[in-house]
């Protein structure tokens, strides 16, 4: 942590005025702001902050994230360890967070309020109460994270409250997760104490749940993309909103992070400092994070820009040190000791058979950019009395695999994924994270899946005669290795799933949603078809 000067055109988002001088740090902080007459061509501002993203989806652990989003000019995130929870339970959180101290970047960890999500699914750990309560003693644990179990919400199960409860005592924030809920329902949802919703797709939505006293965060993620439709609320709603990734695949975040959100605000009108309100001074004054927003006796966060138009990240600044240079990244990679849990045995082709009954089947309609989904009904094609996919039709098998013990998969039926020949398959498959997989035919299938189990947790794309695979050995999500390494065995496993026929922009993260059961209308899990606006479970024969 060294001492210094730094001169440039300085952001003051308080005061809402730009102007040339000199920042001196001392000792990590900001000692004073000199403002002179001299001429500048690069600006001084805050880092940015994802105000909610799981790192997990990132495939990379905390430490080679921050590695990442350094580059991009994000000095913190507001990070939600369900992910890892739900497979290793209080083992997995304590993994994020011994990493992330590991490396100077601002991690601020929620505790993970629906371990697991639902009932309706096998998970690899439970996170009761208790738990909680253990975590948000902790100081680096800043919120009670996404409050996904609406439904308990509104009929007040005794579990939940007493987690929104132990929440409010110990004075720390409620993150939401309620897609699509409006009106009454959405009121009683608020208030019950939750003050955040990242799932808005619409702006009636978002303009409904503002009015009941919520921050609306706005999503730009590798699946779900709300900026567009929402990005008008940074001018008319500036104190409350915020920006987050949610899911950010190591692909994309190699290009960009909250940086391109910033930028394309910008570039569509966006006042300036209202952007920076909502990526600054929003998220820190909600969670009450220690972050700077540069001005003096602040934490010295902030990064150097080349202008106020591109953006180009010069410098990035935490605490006082350089920790990102013209698109390098200074912080150095660490040792990471794998944590995982996987155990079931291989399968057959006739695992994933299903005997025909009606003509008609229900089909999950996966939807672009979205974790939303649709149920059609359309008639199966029926091969020797068994459900097959229907290649001509886009009507693929799709499977949940329980990954923590032996048992028969789940198989439905999906659209829109596209594939002409092969299967793709991977250990993310939100929430509870079993094997997830989509192909062209019972072969296909088992012998994605058999890679996935072989290697205790991975993504693969496989046809016939090839097979493309990215091992995630901590918890089945996540690699131990650089992020331009995971970011380009991913391009490798997406272009061979583009290969085989799929149309999607993401398919594996599209895939990873289609076990959400918390997201409506109808999604898979191990345990069989899930109707997510009913909360029951269906069956694929109509």
């Amino acid at each position: 942590m060294s001492n210094f000067s730094i001169s440039g055109n300085i952001a003051d988002i308080h005061s809402r005025r730009i102007f040339p001088g000199a920042v001196e740090v001392e000792n990590g902080k900001i000692k004073s702001i000199i403002e002179n007459d001299n001429s500048y061509s690069n600006f001084i501002i805050p880092g940015f902050i994802d105000s909610h993203i799981h790192i997990e989806s990132s495939m990379l652990a905390p430490s080679e994230f921050a590695r990442e989003a350094v580059k991009k000019g994000t000095v913190a995130t507001v990070s939600d360890p369900h992910e890892i929870a739900n497979v290793c339970g209080m083992d997995g959180i304590e993994f994020m967070l011994e990493n992330a101290k590991s490396t100077p970047f601002k991690f601020f960890f929620g505790a993970p309020s629906c371990v697991p999500a639902t009932t309706f699914e096998t998970a690899g750990a439970e996170i009761t109460a208790a738990d909680i309560d253990v975590l948000l003693s902790k100081p680096e644990i800043k919120y009670l994270s996404e409050m996904m179990n609406y439904p308990g919400v509104l009929y007040e199960f005794p579990d939940v409250m007493a987690k929104l409860d132990i929440a409010k005592k110990a004075g720390k924030p409620i993150d939401g997760h309620a897609p699509g809920l409006k009106g009454e329902q959405a009121m009683k949802y608020i208030s019950a104490g939750i003050s955040t919703d990242h799932e808005c797709f619409s702006l009636e939505e978002a303009f409904d749940k503002i009015n009941y006293g919520m921050k609306v965060l706005i999503r730009e993620g590798s699946a779900a993309k709300n900026f567009e439709t929402l990005k008008t609320l940074i001018s008319t709603h500036t104190n409350d909103v915020m920006l987050c990734s949610d899911d950010k695949h190591p692909d994309d975040l190699i290009v960009s992070h909250i940086d391109d959100l910033v930028k394309r605000a910008i570039n569509d009108g966006t006042d300036f400092f209202d952007i920076m309100q909502a990526t600054v001074i929003n998220p820190i004054n909600h969670y009450n994070l220690e972050v700077g927003m540069l001005r003096v006796g602040d934490y010295a966060d902030f990064i150097v820009v080349d202008d106020l138009k591109n953006f180009n990240i010069q410098q990035t600044y935490i605490n006082g040190t350089k920790v990102a240079e013209m698109g390098n990244s200074l912080i150095p990679s660490v040792n990471i000791n794998p944590i995982n849990q996987f155990n079931c045995e291989m399968k057959t082709a006739d695992d994933f058979k299903i005997s025909a009954q009606d003509k008609q089947i229900r089909i999950i309609e996966a939807l672009e950019g979205q974790l939303i989904t649709n149920q059609l009904i359309e008639d199966a094609l029926i091969v020797d009395n068994f459900y097959e996919a229907d290649i001509s039709r886009d009507i693929l098998k799709i499977s949940v695999i329980n990954r923590y013990n032996n048992a028969k998969p789940a198989v439905g039926f999906i659209k829109n994924f596209g594939l002409k020949k092969g299967a793709l398959a991977g250990s993310i498959g939100h929430d509870s994270h079993n094997i997830i997989a989509v192909g062209t035919s019972d072969e296909m299938l088992a012998k994605a899946v058999n890679m996935i189990i072989e290697s205790k947790g991975g993504i693969v794309a496989v046809d016939e005669s090839e097979a493309k695979l990215l091992e995630l050995p901590i918890a089945g999500l996540m690699s131990t290795e650089p992020a331009a390494e995971v970011a380009r065995k991913y391009q490798e496993i997406d272009k061979k799933a583009k290969e085989l026929g799929s149309s999607l922009r993401a398919p594996f993260m599209t895939l990873s949603f289609m076990a959400l059961l918390v997201i409506p209308s109808v999604k898979l899990s191990d345990l069989g078809l899930f109707d997510g606006t009913d909360f029951q479970f269906i069956n694929v024969a109509v």
